[in-house]
């Protein structure tokens, strides 16, 4: 279909289908479905949809909605009422403009559960860790906080129960086998790293703080098998029968040596 016969599609539907979802006629289609020329020297075209700027949107006043947009810029919502399908890919860019285009410039994903509130959410660089910007996501339930009570499982692998691997804020559960084809390192947990009260206030803001009191609850209310390396004592200890018990270590035989 050339540019001709796009045009002039755009210029029948904006004459005869004028109706918008909150009645207003007084705009045409082809207003908000636009080509745009891709440079003087070519005769191709991109294809843009858009909707207008309304602070005074209802949907503005609900909170999955409007949180971390500023209703006063962001367009409103535009509905594909339908399966949306491409050959090609879904993507999500930056832009110039990061605050109002994506929520607070780090969503790139939202998809909500049958209660319109609880969502899966994939974000990328809100946070710097371990000295590179991350990519994250969760499922986020319906208590507006960070607090671990928030956040649902998120699952790995397969839809079926007790199977595959589920992660949350705070804990993994594998039902699965782990199969390493490198080292594998337990938690270095010393006194620094444990706090035994919750920091009061939000968990991102006291993140470092309440880390240390995450170390501490799940020690405390870990099962037989749990294991970590007391730093402060330099040794190994495991939980067996309810009582936390030293791991007695032996030096390497003889000759047998490591490079590394």
């Amino acid at each position: 279909m050339n540019r001709f016969t796009m045009a002039l599609i755009l210029s029948i539907l904006g004459s005869t289908v004028g109706a918008q979802e909150d009645g207003d006629t007084s705009r045409t289609l082809s207003d908000y479905i636009q080509l745009y020329s891709v440079g003087q020297e070519s005769t191709s075209q991109r294809l843009v949809l858009k909707s207008d700027t309304d602070p005074g949107w209802e949907r503005w006043q609900e909170r999955g909605y409007s949180f971390g947009f500023d209703p006063q810029i962001t367009p409103m919502y535009t509905t594909v009422d339908g399966i949306l399908s491409t050959p090609y890919m879904v993507q999500v860019r930056g832009n110039s403009l990061e605050k109002n285009k994506k929520r607070w410039g780090y969503h790139v994903f939202e998809g909500f559960a049958s209660d319109d509130k609880s969502r899966i959410t994939m974000l990328v660089n809100k946070h710097i860790e371990l000295e590179k910007p991350v990519a994250e996501l969760y499922y986020y339930g319906t208590v507006y906080n960070h607090s671990p009570e928030a956040y649902n499982w998120f699952k790995i692998g397969s839809d079926v129960r007790q199977h595959s691997f589920m992660f949350g804020r705070d804990q993994a559960i594998f039902y699965g086998s782990l199969k390493l084809t490198n080292a594998l390192t337990v938690g270095n947990i010393g006194q620094d790293d444990l706090l035994k009260e919750k920091p009061k206030g939000d968990d991102e803001t006291n993140y470092e703080a309440d880390a240390k009191h995450v170390n501490y609850i799940e020690l405390k209310n870990s099962g037989d098998g749990t294991l970590f390396y007391d730093k402060d004592r330099h040794m190994l200890v495991i939980k067996v029968n309810g009582e936390w018990m030293k791991v007695n270590l032996t030096p390497l035989p003889a000759g047998v040596e490591y490079d590394f």
